[in-house]
Parts: structure tokens; sequence; C-alpha cells
């Protein structure tokens, strides 16, 4: 076949914050030339200084040529309207992101969208395989709605679809007779692989309760605030960017006051392993929601990997791992989890190698060869 690379039209700037797109995407490149396509910023943003605004963390690019991280310059902003202008700017934006990969030498070319509202680029790129990877629940509602008529039409539309959630492949996997399931995965020689024990975390007090990921409205902070109020002989550690609102920030504020919380804040991807080998039990405190009903959790797999204890709220996405993760619901469940994950029987060896080998199971490596299996199969049957 002619040499192929990936356009990916992901919702987010490259490098701000790690997730599952930048594991899956960055190893689609030793398959594909790939380009990440930063979404464009409107025109006061792309115009106007930025008024001192902190710059966050920037996670580096991976040194592989073949993965190109393509930002609009500031002649190509984002418009809303009138829609010709619109489309005007988006299939320019398009074709430059284009040009990487024909300087690459690819002749075909795949659209890999990440959000519903880049269906428009079908009509706008030609292109010789279109993929639709549904990484998450994308209303991000917190009750259940009927699926959006325009996410349908796009699943039925695209050469393949990639879903991550098995109860998602449930409700959305019937309707393109190509979709893969893709779970999340884990970096398994980065987690498994001993680390420094990282330079913020040496004073705080054993045992710790870490929890490493996201700090957002999906996370349970009022179970947290119990738990931390009724066991202050534990450390509970939160590393990750904070977007809390409402009730949730000001229950945030009542964490940060106790003695025993340490929010450390985001960290650079590479440090996390550190994180989660350090801690005594790794949580995954979910509030249940329609939202969290359908996620696939990355930090579940990094805890496994590292072997340490986890307990996580029993939703779908972990309780397909319940031989390795303990599930608890309310406060004393929770506390009880918590305390039978500290004790000396739960680091024994044997226990130890079970959590490990589920993650090896779910290395990142073999699931996105998976992925670029797949991809090649659709290109040879164009």
């Amino acid at each position: 076949m002619p040499p192929a690379g990936v356009i990916a039209l992901v919702p987010d700037e490259w490098g701000i914050h790690w997730m599952g797109r930048h594991e899956t995407l960055t190893r689609l490149a030793r398959h594909f030339p790939t380009v990440w396509v930063n979404p464009a910023r409107g025109w006061r943003d792309a115009w106007l200084p930025s008024r001192g605004v902190a710059v966050p963390h920037q996670e580096p690019a991976p040194e592989n040529p073949d993965f190109m991280v393509y930002e609009a310059s500031r002649w190509l902003p984002r418009v809303h309207r009138p829609a010709a202008a619109v489309r005007f700017t988006e299939r320019r934006r398009l074709l430059r992101a284009r040009r990487l990969l024909r300087d690459r030498g690819c002749e075909q070319v795949v659209l890999y969208l990440l959000r519903p509202e880049y269906a428009t680029a079908l009509d706008l790129l030609p292109h010789d395989v279109s993929c639709y990877a549904i990484r998450d629940e994308y209303s991000f509602s917190e009750i259940e709605r009927p699926l959006d008529p325009l996410e349908a039409a796009l699943i039925a539309r695209v050469d393949q679809v990639f879903i991550s959630s098995r109860v998602m492949l449930e409700r959305k996997g019937a309707i393109n007779p190509h979709t893969l399931w893709t779970p999340n995965g884990v970096d398994f020689t980065a987690y498994a692989t001993p680390a420094a024990e990282p330079v913020d975390m040496r004073e705080i007090p054993h045992p710790r309760i870490g929890y490493i990921g996201w700090i957002k409205e999906q996370i349970d902070l009022p179970l947290l605030l119990t738990l931390a109020q009724r066991h202050r002989e534990w450390s509970f550690v939160l590393v990750g960017p904070a977007r809390a609102s409402g009730e949730d920030a000001v229950v945030l504020e009542a964490l940060r006051g106790l003695p025993n919380v340490h929010v450390l804040g985001a960290r650079p991807h590479a440090s996390l392993p550190g994180y989660f080998q350090h801690v005594d039990v790794s949580v995954m405190p979910y509030r249940p929601t329609a939202y969290t009903k359908y996620i696939d959790p990355l930090k579940l797999r990094q805890g496994l990997a590292s072997g340490r204890p986890v307990v996580g709220s029993p939703i779908p996405g972990a309780m397909d791992f319940k031989d390795v993760v303990v599930m608890a619901s309310t406060p004393d469940e929770w506390s009880m989890a918590i305390e039978a994950a500290l004790a000396p029987s739960a680091m024994l060896p044997a226990r130890v190698s079970a959590r490990q080998g589920v993650a090896k199971a779910h290395d990142w490596g073999g699931l996105v060869d998976r992925i670029a299996s797949e991809i090649s199969t659709r290109l040879a049957s164009r």
C-alpha cells in the first residue's frame, strides 16, 4: 500500500495534561506518521497578549520525528460566523496539517477524530480512511441522556470506530460493524520499574493514601473529606490538576486545611510512577453518575502496575478488575477497605504479582498495535 499518515483532531493542546489520547497517538506514530492538531484559538487569543496568564506545565513531545504537533497560525483562528469563513479557515488548517504528512512521504490520509464536533472535517479534507475514537461520554452529563443523533450519524459514517469502555460498547457498538473495543492501558515498564521517591513526598508520614489524577467534579471530594477527618492517622496525598467549583471548591479548601491532607498539584507525566509507587494505597473515589458509568480510568491500570493495593468505587469500568481491586461505596466500607489494604498481607508477593499481571496484560504497546492493525485493514479494503 502507499504510505499513510494520521491527522488527529483532538480537544486540547498538546502537552498540558497527559491522558489516554497522548498514550495512543504517540504510539500510533510508531506505525504511521501522526499529526496532533491543536484546537485552533479564537482570534482574540491568537492576536492579543496573554496578559500574564500562567502557562501550565508543558509535556515534551516524544523523540520521534513521525509525531508532529500542528499549531494554527494567528492568520487561521477559530471563527464562529459566517459559515463560509468557518469552513474556509477549518479547511485551510486541515490542508496545512496534511502538508506535514506529505513532507513525510505519506500518500494516504487517515482522519482520526476524538470528538463528535469534528465531524465537519470529513467533508472538508479528502481522506482515505476515517476513524472515530470514543474514549469518553462526550455529553459529560451526570444524568443519562438519549444518544445524540449527530454522534450516532458520525459513528455510522466513519470507516472505523474505537471504543474504550465496555459499557459504552454496549450502548454504541452496534451502530457501525467496524467497531473495536480498545480499553485504556498502561506503560507497564514505566510503572512497574522501581522509581525514586518524589522529593515532595519525603516528609509526608506513612501510611499514605493516594489519589493521582484530575481533581474534578467526578471525584467524591466530600467522601475524601470524611475519610481524612475520620482517620487523622492516615496521610491523604492528592496529585493532579484541580478543577473544582461551587460546593466542590469549598470542600477542596477544607481538605487543604487539614494537616493530614497534602494537595501537591499537577506533576509531569514522567514523574507519576514514583507517586504511585510511594503511596501505600491508591484510591479511585468516583461519584456514581451517568458519566462515570462510561469511563475507563487510566489510573486503575497505573495503580495496579505499581503493585500497590487499589481501592475504588464500584463503577462499571472498575468492576472488570474486582479480583484485584477492592470496591467500596459508603464511608464505612471505604474505611474498612483501606484498613485491609494497609495490612501487611496486602503486599504479599503473590498479591503484588497478581495486580501487576493484570496490568501487564493491558500494556499500551499491544493495545495500540491492535488499533494500527485495524487502520491498516481499513486502508487495504479501500
